[in-house]
């Protein structure tokens, strides 16, 4: 009990009593205040009092760094393993080193723009010859806030400093031309998958048509990397492709299966007849395989296609072509391109692609829509 009655003179009437609290500093180090009070009630909100300012002292103190350990603590019940690491490297690259043993208290304005002219002239970790893109800038700023909103939350600081400065901006930095695959070139990329995988098999089996298979399933459906990897063949319905999985890679302990990235994205994805029919022949394939089941990853079998074998092939397979290389990713954009350029409505792109909001996709996709400006006129000239 932290509050002891005391002996002596009451004041007032009132029973005099030390409120006594033992706590551990920011340093780990033990120490200890009391307070003397008059009436039990009084000694109540004094005890609450003191833990409050002790509780606000101690959080003032906080390092940057120990806010970090706290944090990710915490937020690794919260996100994906994939979310995760992303959340740590940022930190750890680009805020930790610079403001790692800046006390709370002390990340003021001034402290926060020199650490923001710090971050404009980083070089990629992956490329020291490039600096860090001002989206990347960006989302180094989106995480650093997001940590701080914690420490608001907890009630360690009164406000977000960072907010004062504000994000990361470049008028003169041009939105980079999003990449993706016409029809046409798809037709030509897929036509140098099926060309490699027939070679293939000629010598050494079938597993090259995983390949194939899974470039298919991502310019037929929009289906992100993971989930595609994910894919068993109890997802696949007739014409219907279940989305419920997602398998994340270069995790401790290898493959981590886990739901994918969003509530939305559980979903089913109805598929079109050249890859309902390219799927059929697949897993003729397959079922020779001993020991098949319908657990068996539709790209891969016994185990899912690893990422840096995509990534090969994918630079292959344009190459052979003769088409621009193009990320794994924009074959999602490639998708949702084609649909956009006929006029697909929006809300059914944003549910095949399992965005959390309409928003997502039109901030993406918008500048794709055929404008109709001339269409709306004509309606207009109409009403007379």
């Amino acid at each position: 009990m932290p509050i002891y009655k005391m002996e002596g003179k009451k004041k007032e009437g009132l029973q005099k009593y030390r409120v006594r609290i033992n706590y551990t500093d920011s340093n780990g180090k033990a120490k200890q205040t009391d307070r003397v009070a008059y009436g039990k009630e009084a000694a109540k909100a004094l005890e609450l009092q003191l833990r409050r300012d002790i509780k606000a002292e101690t959080a003032r103190n906080l390092t940057v760094r120990q806010l970090y350990d706290e944090y990710t603590k915490v937020k690794r019940y919260e996100v994906r393993e994939n979310t995760m690491r992303t959340i740590r490297g940022r930190l750890e690259l680009y805020v930790i080193p610079e403001l790692g043993d800046f006390r709370l208290k002390d990340l003021n304005a001034a402290v926060l723009q020199r650490w923001k002219q710090k971050v404009e002239q980083s070089h990629n970790y992956k490329d020291s010859s490039k600096k860090i893109s001002l989206i990347m800038k960006q989302n180094i700023y989106g995480t650093f806030r997001a940590m701080l909103n914690y420490a608001v939350r907890m009630e360690y600081i009164l406000k977000n400093p960072l907010l004062t400065v504000g994000n990361f901006k470049n008028p003169y930095e041009m939105q980079k031309e999003m990449s993706f695959y016409t029809p046409e070139e798809f037709k030509r990329f897929i036509g140098a998958a099926r060309r490699a995988a027939q070679r293939a098999e000629k010598t050494s089996g079938t597993y090259e048509w995983n390949f194939y298979i899974f470039f298919s399933i991502a310019f037929y459906t929009g289906l992100r990397k993971g989930e595609i990897n994910a894919l068993k063949w109890s997802d696949l319905d007739g014409n219907i492709l279940h989305v419920r999985r997602s398998i994340a890679q270069k995790l401790d302990g290898g493959d981590k299966e886990t739901p994918p990235k969003n509530r939305t994205s559980i979903r089913d994805v109805q598929m079109p007849s050249p890859l309902i029919k390219a799927l059929e022949t697949h897993r003729r394939r397959q079922e020779k395989i001993g020991g098949f089941s319908e657990n068996f990853r539709v790209c891969g079998g016994v185990r899912c296609l690893r990422n840096t074998t995509l990534q090969k092939r994918n630079l292959q397979y344009a190459e052979e072509a003769g088409v621009k290389h193009i990320r794994i990713h924009d074959f999602r954009h490639s998708h949702a391109s084609l649909l956009a350029n006929s006029g697909i409505n929006i809300q059914e792109i944003a549910r095949r692609l399992g965005h959390a909001n309409v928003e997502i996709t039109w901030n993406i996709y918008s500048h794709l829509y055929p404008h109709e400006e001339e269409r709306a006129v004509a309606v207009l000239n109409k009403i007379k």
